[in-house]
């Protein structure tokens, strides 16, 4: 969905507090009054505040699914698909930490509909993470390991990359992805 660049900002501005104060201590107000404007002009471009929540975290979540999809249905090898992961993450976090932030802790304040709808991308993400594992293995390319075991580690690390880079640490992208991708892909990779 395109939107307009005002309302990017108070996506960003948003974001930000949330991922500071949590979702629940963020009120309309505070996020006018960090815009510099009125709590009545922010209406004109937001709904309300459970719409914010859903633009930044739906969308996030799309491009997660959309590239995930991609890269497991690629004829690579294992290696080359869980190293493209690995690169998305880090990308999406570098790019936007404090709505990677919101994506990872306030997922479950959405509204009843867009919290089936984000869980459902969030299953289908993690089955298809597994999958990918669960073949990799098959074909012995990885360690036989617990599936669902190697793919909590994987995830765990890089859904938390915002807890540690992003606007407060710097890091080179690709110093990140190298790393990640060495120490989390060779530790599985059968020798």
């Amino acid at each position: 969905m395109q939107i307009s660049k005002r309302k990017a900002e108070m996506l960003a501005v948003a974001a930000r507090l949330f991922r500071e104060r949590g979702y629940n201590a963020v009120s309309m107000r505070d996020i006018a009054s960090e815009m510099d404007m009125k709590a009545a002009s922010l209406y004109n471009h937001i709904r309300s505040k459970q719409e914010i929540l859903e633009l930044i975290v739906i969308d996030i979540a799309e491009e997660f699914t959309r590239s995930m999809m991609a890269i497991s249905a690629s004829e690579a090898p294992v290696k080359e698909k869980l190293k493209a992961l690995i690169e998305l993450h880090v990308e999406l976090t570098l790019r936007d930490p404090d709505e990677m932030a919101c994506v990872n802790s306030d997922w479950m304040h959405l509204e009843k509909e867009k919290k089936a709808y984000f869980l459902k991308m969030r299953h289908e993400y993690e089955f298809h993470f597994t999958s990918m594992l669960a073949h990799g293995m098959a074909e012995g390319e990885l360690r036989t390991l617990d599936t669902d075991i190697a793919m909590f580690a994987f995830l765990s690390t890089l859904r938390t990359l915002h807890l540690r880079y992003g606007r407060r640490r710097k890091v080179k992208a690709e110093i990140l992805k190298s790393t990640l991708t060495d120490v989390l892909i060779n530790g599985l990779w059968a020798r």
